[in-house]
């Protein structure tokens, strides 16, 4: 049975691209017959804005989504907030330890940028050199509080089937070298949780934004160390403005809420939906309610690239 997830981070308001997003994953586990989970990524709490979960969750009800398990619905494989499922994240680690699969690392950003010659691997800079690996998970004097990085099997390769490209794989030991799996401040990694909740939670898809397609190797990889495979994935096109460059979540007209009231009435939310689903694609009336997007869903029909912002705009002007 299919089984699609959206995991937002409640770190500020639900955005036009974030609903675009959340429109596509619904429609897909909506025209495949299957289940649709909400899970809120909330790992990093300093980052967590008050009140951001409601305002996100009422959101995507305004637009017309509708989730089968949650941190409102409940369902079989609660809890569905991240920060309430460390237990599963430590049991992972463990799990991979005791096959000596991770060491304690103290490296700095700075440090791991000198000792490498290698580009930078998207956000997370460049590839790890693996400095500490030879002191494995031993007791030592750190020179501060250390990550837990996986320490990659030598030529292993990441595999994964995505929806319109096929079946891919990554040697991610070459691209990333051994990644974190805990934080030096104890919270879990993004790439773990992401990993030990989708396996836990039995997804078989993943709709997800395209600044996420560089993990995917490294997810398949981990998934495939803790007995598990990574969930088809589906990456849809950003959102960018007109320079081209990511929008800030707060930018004006950029949070789907500044679009839910107009002249003091609230809109309908049929013209946000077919707004986004036109820009991205998908032949639906000016009108189209969500039940419209479902029929026209088609991965196919999404860009090659990245979506401009004022395309959205124009049409709800």
């Amino acid at each position: 049975m299919y089984r699609g997830r959206f995991a937002p981070s409640p770190t500020g308001p639900l955005h036009l691209g974030g609903a675009a997003t959340a429109l596509f994953c619904a429609a897909a586990a909506r025209r495949a017959g299957g289940a649709l989970v909400l899970r809120v990524e909330d790992l990093d709490p300093a980052r967590v804005v008050p009140g951001a979960e409601d305002a996100i969750l009422d959101d995507l009800t305004w637009l017309g989504i509708r989730f089968d398990e949650g941190p409102r619905e409940g369902g079989a494989h609660a809890p569905y907030r991240q920060s309430e499922r460390a237990s599963s994240y430590e049991a992972a680690i463990a799990a991979l330890a005791a096959r000596g699969l991770t060491y304690l690392c103290d490296c700095s950003r700075a440090e791991i940028a000198r000792a490498s010659s290698a580009p930078h691997a998207g956000e997370e800079g460049p590839r790890y050199p693996g400095t500490c690996r030879g002191e494995g998970m031993r007791a030592r004097p750190f020179r501060r509080p250390p990550a837990v990085r996986i320490a990659i099997p030598r030529g292993a390769v990441g595999r994964f089937v995505d929806v319109l490209r096929g079946p891919l794989e990554e040697d991610v030991d070459a691209s990333v070298g051994d990644f974190v799996l805990r934080r030096s401040d104890g919270a879990a990694s993004y790439q773990l949780a992401v990993v030990v909740d989708d396996l836990a939670m039995g997804i078989t898809d993943i709709v997800r934004g395209a600044d996420l397609t560089s993990s995917a190797a490294r997810q398949a990889l981990l998934a495939e160390l803790l007995g598990g495979e990574l969930p088809r994935v589906l990456h849809v096109p950003l959102l960018v403005s007109e320079r081209g460059e990511r929008l800030a979540k707060r930018s004006r007209g950029v949070p789907v809420r500044d679009h839910r009231e107009v002249a003091g009435a609230d809109r309908d939310p049929r013209t946000l939906v077919a707004a986004l689903a036109r820009a991205y694609g998908h032949t639906v009336p000016r009108s189209g309610s969500f039940d419209d997007l479902v029929a026209a869903f088609d991965p196919r029909a999404l860009p090659g690239g990245p979506v401009c912002v004022t395309e959205i705009l124009e049409a709800l002007a």
